[in-house]
């Protein structure tokens, strides 16, 4: 059964979909943008619902993924079609494309990152296979992936039900599920080094990478054993003092690039100021904060990228709360930084945030 459907779908980390709730709906309020989230626990998704065809249009220009926190994509819905028939699932996509009638570049086959949407891994391959021969016989999708055209997301919530949402690739998440799949590498001292490779990726785009972490800058970790993250920021050339009363991993002290000072991550200060500070350390993140602000206030820091440990309630709240004291600490000091922040696939209990100059 093909139903007319207008909203957004927003993937998330299961479990935080109250967050994501809360945060898309803020989001709508502030836009004027009509409409309610429905989020259910543990699915790995919320859906923003209640627009028209007016409404649709509004939220489509209005709201942005790169604003959000909770949700890793925000995809414009434009069909959604429940009870179909396992036997031919083909025809019923053809036929809500067409009557679409757009023509897209590529064909992206999603599902929730959840226990219930994992077990949908295996018919999205076998179906996205065939629905893009499909596609492409009946002209709704080019022969070759076209990065200028709009995308086509494929998105299963069951056997029998799915999504049929578009993007624009210049303006959304570049990665399936809006989660860059990255592979650890044999010598990094641990798996926390994929939180800050994916934070680069995420927060920063790639003509920033390569103007603000150039061989040869400086950079504080706080709270750095064993490593991980210092060892991350040797590999883009920036010399590293890591702070941190642990021991360091082989690994990192093997780069040559970073010099172990043990020492308190909330007392240590750098002789001169360093391009990078980073931080994950596990503190309060009120705390956290605070003391990022304190390093960029002093001038001990230009930019800085760290996480925040969230507390088990109210974690939009205590959020909101956060970003709200620590920019307004910046602004009175004369510091023109934004506030960048993503809850990362390899995060868990907790967020990432950048300040840098500039719009994302």
């Amino acid at each position: 059964m093909n139903t007319s459907a207008h909203g957004f779908y927003l993937p998330c980390r299961a479990g935080f979909e109250p967050e994501c709730a809360a945060e898309i709906a803020d989001q709508a309020a502030r836009f004027g943008v009509p409409g309610y989230p429905k989020a259910e626990r543990d699915s790995g998704f919320v859906r923003l619902l209640g627009l028209d065809l007016a409404a649709q249009a509004l939220a489509e220009k209005r709201l942005s993924w790169r604003a959000l926190i909770f949700a890793r994509q925000c995809l414009p819905v434009f069909a959604e079609l429940i009870e179909l028939d396992p036997k031919d699932r083909l025809s019923p996509v053809l036929a809500a494309v067409a009557a679409r009638g757009q023509r897209f570049g590529d064909l992206w086959m999603e599902h929730p990152d959840a226990d219930e949407g994992r077990t949908l891994s295996g018919l999205a391959r076998s179906f996205g296979n065939a629905l893009r021969g499909g596609l492409r016989r009946v002209g709704w999708l080019t022969a070759v992936t076209d990065l200028h055209a709009p995308r086509l997301h494929v998105i299963l919530l069951g056997g029998t039900h799915l999504l049929l949402a578009h993007s624009d690739p210049t303006d959304s998440s570049p990665w399936v599920q809006g989660i860059p799949r990255l592979k650890l590498a044999h010598d990094a001292p641990s798996r926390s080094a994929l939180k800050l490779e994916e934070a680069l990726l995420t927060l920063m785009s790639q003509d920033e990478r390569s103007r603000w972490m150039k061989p040869g800058q400086r950079a504080v970790d706080l709270g750095a054993a064993p490593g991980g993250w210092s060892w991350v920021l040797t590999r883009a050339g920036l010399q590293v003092a890591a702070v941190d009363n642990g021991p360091l991993a082989e690994s990192a002290i093997g780069t040559g690039m970073i010099k172990h000072y043990r020492a308190d991550g909330f007392r240590w200060r750098p002789e001169h100021p360093v391009d990078w500070l980073v931080c994950d350390m596990v503190e309060q993140p009120k705390r956290v904060a605070e003391l990022i602000g304190d390093w960029l206030i002093q001038g001990d820091c230009r930019r800085a990228i760290f996480n925040l440990k969230l507390p088990m309630k109210k974690r939009y709240a205590e959020v909101g709360q956060i970003r709200e004291q620590l920019m307004q600490r910046l602004h009175d000091a004369g510091i023109d930084l934004q506030w960048r922040a993503r809850q990362l696939y390899h995060d868990r209990e907790e967020i990432t945030v950048a300040l840098l100059p500039g719009n994302y």
